[in-house]
C-alpha cells in the first residue's frame, strides 16, 4: 500500500518527497510505503486545519452527525480492506482486528449522537438586571496522536469527539501503522468531511520530536491528546506545558486483578487469560498482575496453568491461532528479558513460552515479588504476573503498588464489598467480576498516576474537547461605584 499525506482532502507527497517503508513483523516484507513528513508538512497541515475551523465550528449539529453515522457505515462496509492492513502491519490476530473494527463503528455513532448534547446553563446573578450563561464552544485545532496497539479504535477516539464538537484535527499517524490510519482518514473524507477539517500526516520515528513540536508550537493549535507509552506521554506534556496547551494523556498500566479468598475462580481465570493474553498483551489496559489471595492461590494457579497452556501464537496471515504477532522481535526479546530476570530471582514459570522472532507464546508466572523488575515494569507482552498476598488489605496494598493507574479488576462474590475496595485502588478504571480489557465508546475512559489525566468518552469527551464560555447580558444602566 502507498499512504501520502492528506491535507485538504487531497492525497499529497512530503515536501521534500521523502518516503518510509512499514515491514511485516513477522516476515520483514514490506507493507506500507508512507510519506515522511517533515516539520513544514506539519505547520502546511495545521494551516489547513485552521482555515476550516471558522466553516466547520458554525455547521449545525445535524450535519456533523450525518458525516459520522455515513463513517460508522463505511467503516462495517470497509472492513476487509481493514483486516488485510492491520493484520500485515501490527501482526494483530484476526479477532483483534474485527474488535477494532465493531468499536470503532460504535464510537463514530456514539460521537455522532453527542453532537445535540453540548450544551450549557443559565447561572444566578447577583447583579440586578444581568443574565449569565456558561456553554461549551469548541477550542480550534486539535492535535491527535495515535498509536498502533489498536490503530482503528484508538484514533476514532482521538478525532471522533473532537469532530463532533466542531474542532479541525490534525491526525498523526504511528509510523507501525500508517497504512491502517491512511485508511480511517480517508474514509472520513469519504463520509463527507469538507477540506482541512481533518488533515492526516505521517513521518519517519527519527522525525518524531521535530513534527511533533512544530504542530504544538503553532498559535492555532489549542488541544492535544495522545494515547502511547508513559515514556513519550511525558514528553508530550512537557510540551503542552512549555507552550501552554492542554494535554490529553491516556498511556501506560500495570493492571491488577484482584481474586479474593471468596471469588469464582473459574470466572475469574477466564478473564484474566483474556485480559492477560488478547493481542498478545499489547494493550494498556492488559492484566499484567494477578494479584491472588493465598487461600485460593493454588486452586487458581492450577486451573490458570491449564487454561495458558491451550492458548498459541501464530502468524495470523498462516494461523487461526487466538494469538498472533508481537510489533516487533526486538519487542519479543524485550519481553523475554523481562521473564529471564523474573525467573533468576525465584519466580516459578509454570508457562513459558519460546520466542520465534515477532512469535511470542504465552508466559505465566507465580512467586512474582517487588524484587523483580516484571513486579513494576509494564511488560506490554503476552505474561502475567501471580503475586500471592493475605488478605484484602495488602491485597490492596500491592494492586497500589505501582506508578501506574488506569485499570484494575476484583473478583468476589461480595458485591458491596468489592465496591468498597474499589474506593480504594488508586486507578481510574475498575471493573468488579470482570476483565480488565473493557471498554465502550460512552464510558469516561482514562487513568491516574503515569498513566495519564483526563477521559475519552461519552460526556467526559465533550469537556475534554470544548472549551467552557462564560456570556453576561447586563443593564447598560447600571451603576457603578466610581
Amino acid at each position: 500500500m502507498d499512504a501520502g499525506l492528506l491535507l485538504d482532502n487531497a492525497r499529497v507527497p512530503a515536501l521534500g518527497a521523502g518516503v518510509a517503508v512499514r515491514a511485516n513483523p513477522v516476515t520483514g516484507a514490506p507493507v506500507t510505503t508512507f510519506a515522511a513528513a517533515k516539520a513544514q508538512d506539519a505547520i502546511r497541515a495545521v494551516e489547513s486545519c485552521a482555515k476550516a475551523f471558522p466553516a466547520w465550528s458554525k455547521t449545525g449539529p445535524n450535519e456533523r452527525r450525518d458525516i459520522l453515522l455515513k463513517a460508522a457505515q463505511l467503516l462495517d462496509e470497509r472492513a476487509e480492506t481493514f483486516v488485510e492492513s492491520m493484520i500485515g502491519e501490527t501482526g494483530a490476530s484476526m479477532p483483534w482486528v474485527r474488535f477494532n473494527v465493531k468499536l470503532a463503528a460504535g464510537m463514530l455513532r456514539e460521537a455522532a449522537s453527542i453532537t445535540t448534547h453540548i450544551k450549557g446553563e443559565i447561572i444566578p446573578a447577583d447583579k440586578p438586571g444581568s443574565y449569565s450563561f456558561a456553554f461549551r464552544r469548541p477550542v480550534g485545532v486539535i492535535l491527535s496522536i495515535v498509536p498502533w496497539n489498536a490503530p482503528i479504535i484508538l484514533a476514532v477516539r482521538a478525532f471522533g469527539t473532537a469532530l463532533a464538537c466542531g474542532n479541525t484535527v490534525v491526525l498523526k499517524a504511528s509510523e507501525n501503522s500508517p497504512g491502517t490510519q491512511f485508511l480511517l482518514a480517508q474514509l472520513m473524507i469519504d463520509a463527507g468531511l469538507p477540506p482541512g477539517v481533518m488533515n492526516f500526516i505521517t513521518h519517519t520515528r527519527e522525525d518524531a520530536p521535530e513534527v511533533v513540536e512544530a504542530i504544538v508550537a503553532h498559535p492555532a493549535v489549542h488541544r492535544v491528546n495522545f494515547t502511547g507509552s508513559t515514556a513519550v506521554g511525558r514528553v508530550v506534556a512537557a510540551l503542552g506545558a512549555k507552550y501552554l496547551k492542554p494535554v490529553l494523556l491516556e498511556l501506560g498500566g500495570k493492571a491488577p486483578l484482584l481474586v479474593l479468598e471468596d471469588a469464582d475462580i473459574d470466572n475469574a481465570v477466564r478473564a484474566a487469560a483474556f485480559g492477560a493474553y488478547m493481542h498478545q498483551g499489547q494493550i494498556c489496559m492488559s492484566t499484567e498482575r494477578l494479584v491472588l489471595d493465598s487461600k485460593i492461590a493454588d486452586e487458581f494457579a492450577a486451573k490458570m496453568k491449564k487454561k495458558v497452556e491451550s492458548l498459541s501464537a501464530g502468524d495470523p496471515m498462516k494461523s487461526n491461532a487466538p494469538l498472533g504477532a508481537l510489533i516487533s522481535k526486538e519487542a519479543a526479546q524485550r519481553v523475554d528479558r523481562l521473564i529471564d530476570d523474573a525467573v533468576s530471582k525465584g519466580a516459578e514459570a509454570l508457562v513459558r513460552g519460546a520466542v520465534e522472532g515477532a512469535i511470542m507464546q504465552p508466559t505465566l508466572l507465580d512467586k512474582v515479588t517487588p524484587e523483580m523488575k516484571i513486579y513494576y515494569e509494564e511488560s506490554f507482552g503476552p505474561v502475567t504476573c501471580m503475586v500471592r498476598v493475605n488478605g484484602v488489605e495488602e491485597a490492596i496494598r500491592v494492586a497500589n503498588d505501582t506508578e501506574y493507574g488506569l485499570k484494575a479488576g476484583i473478583f468476589s462474590r461480595d458485591v458491596k464489598g468489592a465496591l468498597e475496595i474499589a474506593r480504594r485502588l488508586e486507578f481510574g478504571c475498575c471493573h468488579i467480576n470482570g476483565p480488565t480489557v473493557y471498554d465502550e465508546a460512552q464510558m469516561p475512559l482514562g487513568g491516574m498516576k503515569a498513566s495519564g489525566y483526563g477521559r475519552f468518552g461519552g460526556h467526559a469527551g465533550i469537556n475534554e474537547f470544548t472549551e467552557m464560555h462564560w456570556v453576561s447580558v447586563e443593564d447598560p444602566d447600571q451603576h457603578y461605584p466610581i
